[in-house]
């Protein structure tokens, strides 16, 4: 399974820097062949060039905006003091060390999150607007409130409004994230963005098109972005400090003994050089993103896509994790769960009878009973059959009158209201005028979803469900799975203002978001951590989230938290350890106990182990 934009392939540009990068490694090999002479240092200059051009170029670029310390300038300052002391090889390498690198981030980073305002199906392209004794198709943006506008079967509504007349069956999956489309009537009122299933709908405008609730997602997913937080990378906010110091001591380390001590300035100028070779950070550089790239190649294989290291680093101040409900912790498909029939009629038959009505019915939970019968329905003769939208189907069915409906299908059978202790929607189920019993429909948790839930709490972490389902089916799906906090009857506006106030209210602590729809899209950017169900969630919702969960198991999150952990220590080992090292050796090149070699040595020395220390992480258990 592919999904658009959830590739971490080469780009062109990231291909050309590779061969850039090889045509290095060859004019180096040939330039090292070659006897000393014009020709071999023509042929290091051009490797080092190859190799280290964009260094060069963007420590340029960077001074010229008055940032004179940062890791591109000391890469430079340290490879040009490399070869002016003729280290024509240790520069090239050093330069070699640091684009690969750079290039192994890019490749983990590189799928930048494009937007999503073009992915969202929900926005309507015109409105049947009453003109007169007609109908006119004119844009959404031109209907006013109190207007009159009609929507025909397998349309979308253009504004919020309410029903004047016609019943229908709307769904709202793409506003609420509820599963089960609902039936309307007139006087109850109708979301933009809801797709009418079946009968014709006149509605009265109440918000015109700027204030109704498509435009507001639209509106959010286009502009929430610009509220979350990036973290800047730590090697950045180092360099920024580590720079200068290194820089300052080395020019002082050149130029204070030969001033004041008599010195000779060819040696200390050539231990002031050493100094910075010593100095260059390359195991720094390199170290953090490594770490943060045998972490995104870990979490990929536990099913895991991440976006960039940056959030990896960020699920490690994750406190409290927020999922959508229909989708994300459960199936997003209905499956029939309870048969209770009344004293004297058979499971089978109840169910027979049932999935016999509803087999011509496109509705989804009509497609749940006839899937869960087992029995051939050919063997039942079915006529007279009539849907009534909003109540339910009748049929004769070999010979019975059967109802399969809601309660409002059943007013005139008796015994037909009864009391259920069950999570899900009730299908009433009458023959001959007899009330039958009913049949309840559901969608049910995820096999691994209450394991995540208790995966999470041992970590110490908060769990809460935001779901446009009702009170009822929320709070028992919360309670089934042992959530900490559930907010039902919620919109996508609604969802990200429950967001704004758990991040407001855990601070700094991070929220992450797990949500698979549409309507989930602008709660996915809101969230610091935003997380999609890559197999049947949206296109909208992958490219929203920054990582997608790619078969849509939501026990993978734990998992990611304890790999965001174990590479976090890494992460630290890696720092500590080389600037332990670097420290050393430049206290020993200071005073002219360590040579170019050595210096290289500790450079790229540090930088081989900071490498296979973070590939552990590629064999974490987790």
């Amino acid at each position: 399974m592919t999904k658009k934009g959830t590739s971490l392939r080469l780009s062109a540009t990231q291909k050309q820097q590779i061969l850039v990068l090889i045509a290095s490694v060859v004019f180096g090999i040939v330039a090292y062949l070659l006897p000393h002479n014009a020709w071999q240092i023509t042929f290091y200059l051009i490797a080092y060039l190859l190799a280290g051009g964009p260094v060069l170029l963007n420590a340029i670029k960077h001074i010229a905006h008055g940032d004179f310390f940062d890791e591109n300038t000391l890469m430079s300052i340290a490879t040009i003091g490399a070869l002016i002391l003729g280290q024509y090889p240790e520069a090239i390498a050093v330069m070699l060390f640091f684009e690969i690198g750079e290039l192994i981030e890019e490749t983990a980073v590189d799928r930048s999150k494009r937007s999503i305002k073009d992915l969202i199906a929900i926005k309507p392209e015109y409105a049947n607007l009453k003109v007169d004794d007609h109908y006119e198709q004119v844009a959404p943006e031109k209907v006013q409130v109190g207007d009159v506008l009609m929507i025909k079967p397998g349309e979308k509504v253009p504004v919020d409004g309410v029903v004047i007349q016609g019943t229908s069956t709307l769904n709202t999956a793409a506003l609420t994230g509820e599963s089960l489309p609902r039936n309307t009537q007139p006087g109850e009122d109708v979301l933009s963005g809801s797709i009418n299933l079946d009968g014709t709908l006149q509605i009265e405008v109440t918000h015109a098109y700027a204030d109704s609730t498509v435009a507001k997602i639209l509106d959010l997913v286009e502009n929430s972005d610009s509220n979350k937080a990036k973290t800047e990378k730590f090697i950045t906010k180092f360099a920024h400090i580590y720079t200068p110091v290194v820089v300052g001591i080395a020019a002082l380390l050149g130029i204070i003994p030969p001033i004041f001590f008599g010195g000779d300035w060819s040696m200390w100028i050539q231990r002031a050089l050493v100094f910075l070779v010593i100095s260059c950070p390359c195991a720094l550089v390199l170290s953090v993103p490594l770490a943060f790239f045998a972490g995104l190649g870990a979490t990929s294989k536990n099913g895991v896509l991440i976006k960039g290291s940056n959030y990896l680093e960020e699920l490690n101040d994750v406190k409290t994790v927020v999922f959508d409900k229909t989708g994300t912790l459960t199936q997003g498909s209905f499956t029939v769960t309870k048969l209770l029939p009344v004293a004297g009629v058979n499971q089978k038959d109840l169910l027979d009878y049932a999935a016999a009505v509803e087999q011509n019915s496109t509705h989804p939970i009509a497609r749940s009973i006839v899937q869960s019968c087992p029995d051939d329905l050919s063997q039942f003769t079915v006529t007279d059959s009539h849907e009534t939208s909003g109540h339910g189907i009748s049929a004769t069915v070999n010979g019975h009158q059967v109802i399969v409906g809601n309660e409002k299908a059943m007013v005139d059978i008796p015994q037909a209201a009864i009391e259920l202790d069950a999570t899900g929607t009730t299908v009433l189920v009458a023959v001959d005028q007899t009330f039958w019993g009913s049949i309840v429909v559901a969608d049910e948790p995820k096999q691994d979803a209450k394991k995540t839930i208790q995966a999470l709490k041992a970590q110490g972490i908060q769990t809460v469900m935001l779901t446009g389902d009702n009170q009822s089916v929320g709070q028992s799906v919360a309670k089934e799975l042992g959530l900490d906090q559930v907010v039902t009857n919620l919109l996508p506006a609604d969802k990200v203002t429950e967001i704004k106030k758990l991040q407001q209210s855990t601070a700094p602590n991070k929220v992450a978001f797990v949500g698979d729809g549409i309507n989930d899209a602008p709660v996915l950017i809101q969230a610091d951590v935003g997380m999609a169900m890559g197999s049947l969630g949206s296109d909208a919702a992958v490219e929203a989230a920054d990582m997608v969960i790619m078969d849509d198991q939501p026990s993978r999150i734990p998992t990611t938290q304890n790999i965001a952990k174990y590479t976090r220590t890494i992460v630290i080992e890696n720092i500590v350890f080389a600037l332990a090292v670097k420290t050393i050796f430049l206290l020993l090149g200071a005073f002219g106990l360590a040579n170019m070699w050595e210096a290289v040595f500790s450079d790229v020395g540090v930088t081989v182990l900071a490498v296979l220390n973070s590939m552990r992480i590629l064999h974490h258990k987790v």
